[in-house]
């Protein structure tokens, strides 16, 4: 709201543009339809929008496709450049490594950092693995009415197999390698844990966590440090001082050149296509 109020107080002063540089864009995981439920994405762009926003800056959208609900350019930088950095100047021994889908669903950023480190890749499948369930966004609070509202007797409607999913199982080799999870957000951190733990079963001796959003609400760093992973690593998109005074195994990354290069270029009227290089379709 503060925010929208201020684009809103530029507009009706005759700003020429207003650019808003939200490196974290919020519900960014409420950008699917889902039952009956509302698309936030959607109305958190049509209120920029309506504001007066005239250019937005952001960075690694939750789906790129959130880029569509906007009706002004959108700026959707990505921090797997910082990462990859890290990952080759920090972790020794980063060559014995196996890149680790926690999920099917982040499989696609897995394979991005596996062929750009020459890497294998691993995916946990399973039980507890269902990062993208009704009850990890924040739809079910309050909790739902358990109720089900009456069928006329003489309709008989067919109704959808619930998906039953199979053991937790890990395809590909981990035993003896280190393993690094990457994802795109570390909220509630219990998937993180649940994937932790089934690497140290299957051999894995390091298990690096690395995303771009470290929210890292609630308990979380409580649970990381008492917890099989040796190190969290995410960016500064968001403020996470206190978690990191909390758990020492959290390390960050300065992510704020590439925004500031951004901003320059936009003010200056220069090309953006520079800080897009080398970015394919899956990325």
């Amino acid at each position: 709201m503060e925010l929208l109020i201020m684009v809103y107080a530029c507009k009706t002063s005759c700003a020429k543009s207003i650019i808003g540089v939200i490196p974290y864009f919020p519900y960014s995981k409420q950008c699917k339809m889902r039952k009956r439920g509302s698309i936030v994405s959607k109305l958190l762009a049509s209120m920029m929008c309506k504001a007066g926003l005239t250019h937005l800056i952001t960075m690694d959208l939750h789906q790129k496709e959130i880029q569509g609900f906007f009706n002004i350019p959108v700026d959707n930088l990505r921090a797997s450049p910082f990462l990859l950095q890290y990952i080759q100047e920090e972790i020794l021994d980063y060559r014995n490594a196996v890149i680790v889908a926690k999920s099917p669903a982040s499989a696609k950023r897995a394979q991005s950092f596996a062929e750009r480190l020459r890497l294998g890749i691993a995916v946990i499948h399973g039980e507890a693995q269902d990062a993208e369930s009704d009850l990890v966004d924040g739809r079910h609070s309050p909790p739902m009415v358990r109720s089900v509202a009456a069928i006329h007797p003489s309709l008989e409607i067919p109704m959808l197999i619930p998906k039953e999913k199979p053991p937790i199982t890990v395809v590909g080799d981990v035993g003896g390698r280190i393993a690094i999870i990457v994802d795109d957000i570390i909220d509630d951190v219990d998937s993180f844990l649940a994937a932790a733990e089934t690497l140290k079963e299957r051999g894995a001796y390091k298990i690096f966590v690395m995303a771009t959003h470290g929210l890292l609400s609630s308990d979380a760093p409580r649970l990381i440090e008492e917890s099989a992973i040796d190190e969290v690593v995410v960016t500064n998109t968001i403020p996470h001082e206190v978690q990191k005074l909390q758990c020492p195994k959290i390390k960050t990354v300065d992510i704020s050149m590439i925004l500031s290069e951004a901003i320059r270029r936009i003010h200056n009227g220069e090309s953006m296509s520079y800080l897009f290089r080398n970015i394919g379709l899956d990325d």
